[in-house]
C-alpha cells in the first residue's frame, strides 16, 4: 500500500472514531435533557447537555467533512483506474 493509501487509511480511521465519539456524546446530552425535564433541571445537568452539545458538534462536523472527502478521493481513483 502507497503512503497516500496508508494516510487516507488513518484519515478515515479517526473521522470514523471522532464520527462514533460525536454521536455518542450528542446521545447522551439527549438522555441527559430526558432526565432532567423528569427531574429537577438543575444547574450542573444543564452544564452537562451544554458540554456535551458542544463537544459532539466539535467532533462531529471535521469527522463528517474528512469521512466524505476519503469517500470521493477513494471514488475517483476507482473512477481513474489508479
Amino acid at each position: 500500500m502507497d503512503r497516500v493509501r496508508q494516510q487516507r487509511a488513518r484519515v478515515e480511521r479517526i473521522a470514523r472514531f471522532a464520527s462514533r465519539a460525536g454521536y455518542a456524546l450528542l446521545a447522551i446530552a439527549v438522555v441527559v435533557f430526558f432526565v432532567a425535564l423528569v427531574t429537577d433541571f438543575s444547574a450542573t445537568l444543564a452544564a452537562i447537555i451544554t458540554v456535551t452539545l458542544i463537544a459532539g458538534c466539535v467532533l462531529l462536523a471535521p469527522a463528517i467533512i474528512l469521512g466524505y472527502a476519503v469517500r470521493a478521493a477513494e471514488r475517483e481513483d476507482r473512477e481513474r483506474g489508479t
